[in-house]
């Protein structure tokens, strides 16, 4: 009889593999990383005089103590930014829900796992897009004279990307082909 027991689980695939889960938590992650990025009033930073961020633009002239912000939302470039950035963003909300209800709610549908692969793939295509638009067309377009750098918002972005890539690699994964190590 324990051997019918035990046979019996050999069969039995779960759905809740460890790749699956270390695949939700790269991407809740990502999710956390990008909302981060998005919110983060330093992207590009220069000699305490001049920050950009994704939605403003502030400096500060040498002869006073206020700060000057204007939008940045007016620059095509920018605004492309943006709405590259929220569609991964939006796309990784969408992944991670979807694969948080399979792994909790309908084990049975682990198919849609290719499905959330797909959405990380595409959120990380929309992102790199993002991430390498807004440097070329910050240098070509702002003229700064004081050394700046792409400061820690943009190493987020960077971050949410790196592990939405993750995420995805991990849901392409089959947990089938390794039924031996669970």
């Amino acid at each position: 009889m324990a051997s019918s027991v035990g046979g019996a689980e050999e069969n039995r695939v779960s759905a809740l593999t460890p790749l699956k889960l270390v695949g939700l938590v790269c991407v809740f992650l990502a999710l956390c990383l990008d909302v981060g990025a998005v919110l983060s009033p330093a992207w590009v930073t220069a000699d305490d005089q001049y920050y950009l961020s994704l939605w403003v633009s502030c400096w500060k002239p040498v002869s006073s103590v206020d700060w000057s912000c204007s939008s940045t939302l007016a620059a095509d470039w920018q605004m492309a930014t943006l709405a590259l950035l929220l569609g991964g963003a939006g796309l990784t909300l969408l992944a991670f829900l979807m694969a948080l209800v399979v792994l909790c709610c309908f084990s049975s549908w682990s198919h849609c796992y290719k499905l959330v692969a797909i959405m990380l793939f595409s959120a990380v295509v929309l992102q790199i897009c993002s991430l390498v638009l807004f440097p070329i067309k910050f240098i070509e377009s702002v003229s700064l004279r004081v050394y700046h750098e792409f400061n820690w918002g943009y190493g987020l972005a960077w971050g949410s990307t790196i592990f939405s890539f993750g995420g995805a690699i991990l849901y392409c994964l089959n947990p089938k082909n390794y039924e031996d190590d669970y």
